[in-house]
């Protein structure tokens, strides 16, 4: 141990004031406290700004499944109907959490049933978020995993100067809104060297209202590079929420494996999303059962308003180069809401396009403003599908003379540079005999 190193004491049961105690000394001292070998149990904690936390190897910080233990951790943006976090730190700087131990969340005991038509557990209506950092700056996180989230694992909001490096998430591939990293209305924010499998969004960049309905910021100059990604949602992201405006982003050098959707773009909220780059990416997309948003896409763009009172904003300036992968459904760009999309450049792309377990052969709009009201059979996942009088999932539309390999309606200035796709001959039912279906003035249907 040196000078600048205290070490916490492990000695079974519930830790959590001695270790919040812990904590407050240590960040006030500018000392690093260390967590040795052990399994730590504990119930909410809040992060003091200068804590420098070390979880050694075997380390185990292993929260608990009482959600009446994080009461007391409110968080201010809602996400679907949680508002509590294991962890959570506001206003603070200068924090890090770093290791090669583990953080345990309790996702399994947030299961309260199954749907096996969609494929998903049910969840528990209320669940804790695992790490909430908000208006934080000068943030690092590294080397440490988690495990079995309940509900999103990381979400930074309003947060500036964020470095994110060899982390681990690996989460139930069943379990709803288990989204990895949540980048919500920050600035600056590198995300590297992760790896991350969930059943919802990988890396999601998004622009939340807060408790007064407006946008919480802007989220720009983010990247994420050489990353490893596994979603039965979407691996790379930006949206729904999309409040405040989202430029300046980078997805680049990684590889997304089996995978619902591996890159989407959603205007919904009326901020607008711009410059964004898809840079050597290799994918794997899966279909999934219609509970599941997406289906098999490799890239996803699309606008629709949601709300008549406030219109999607537009996609612009977009860059796909160098991507290559396999996949079951299509690369889709739909623009129905009318603030459209424009300048989107795919240069270098070559993708094998294999037919798929569900033979779906749709496109997926969803979230529409079908989902805005709770769905009384979407058994804890409130804006996850509304079915139609025939039992269909709505939002889910059948491609008009087949599925492409790629599908565009409504785009204004598409270029493909060097576009190949790979697809088995004979085509299989259902499929479009042309691998490009490029359509403009198509009526506004979701929006």
């Amino acid at each position: 141990m040196t000078i600048h190193e205290n070490i916490f004491p492990y000695g079974g049961g519930d830790c959590t004031q001695a270790l919040q105690g812990a904590m407050e000394v240590s960040a006030a001292s500018r000392t690093q406290l260390v967590l040795g070998p052990g399994i730590y149990h504990c119930g909410a904690l809040r992060l003091p700004a200068g804590l420098d936390l070390h979880l050694k190897a075997g380390a185990i910080l292993r929260f608990s499944s009482d959600v009446a233990a994080y009461a007391q951790n409110r968080v201010d943006v809602i996400a679907e109907s949680s508002d509590i976090a294991m962890m959570v730190a506001n206003n603070a700087s200068g924090i890090r959490l770093s290791g090669e131990g583990s953080i345990e969340a309790p996702g399994a005991d947030f299961i309260v049933g199954r749907l096996e038509d969609m494929g998903t557990h049910i969840p528990a209506a209320t669940r804790p978020r695992v790490l909430v950092l908000e208006g934080c700056d000068d943030i690092v996180l590294e080397s440490f995993s988690i495990r079995s989230s309940p509900m999103w694992t990381i979400h930074l909001i309003a947060c500036r100067q964020v470095r994110v490096e060899r982390l681990s998430i690996d989460n139930d591939r069943e379990m709803p809104n288990t989204d990895g990293i949540v980048i919500d209305s920050c600035q600056d924010v590198t995300i590297r060297d992760c790896d991350i499998a969930t059943a919802d969004d990988g890396v999601v960049l998004k622009t939340s209202a807060g408790p007064d309905g407006k946008a919480v910021g802007v989220c720009r100059d983010i990247l994420v590079e050489h990353c490893r990604v596994e979603s039965r949602s979407c691996a790379l992201k930006i949206g729904t929420e999309t409040h405040g405006d989202v430029e300046n982003v980078t997805f680049r050098d990684c590889e997304i494996r089996h995978s619902n959707r591996a890159i989407g773009l959603f205007s919904r909220d009326g901020g607008h999303i711009r410059n964004i780059v898809g840079q050597r990416i290799r994918l794997d997309a899966h279909e999934t059962p219609d509970g599941f948003w997406g289906s098999g896409e490799a890239i996803t763009v699309n606008v629709v308003d949601r709300r008549a009172e406030k219109p999607a904003g537009r996609i612009e300036n977009i860059v796909f180069e160098d991507i290559e992968g396999t996949m079951e459904g299509a690369v889709n760009l739909v623009a129905d809401g009318g603030a459209g999309i424009s300048d989107v450049r795919f240069t270098r792309m070559a993708i094998k396009q294999v037919a798929g377990p569900y033979h779906g052969h749709k496109y997926d709009v969803r979230p529409t403003h079908f989902d805005l009201a709770p769905s009384p059979d979407a058994a804890g996942r409130a804006n996850a599908w509304i079915k139609d009088e025939n039992g269909n999932v709505i939002g889910l539309v059948p491609y008009p003379g087949g599925m492409p390999a790629l599908f565009s309606m409504n785009v204004e200035g598409l270029s493909l540079d060097d576009v190949q796709f790979s697809r088995p001959s004979p085509l299989p039912d259902g499929w479009n005999e042309e691998a490009i279906d490029v359509r403009d003035g198509e009526p506004r249907i979701w929006s």
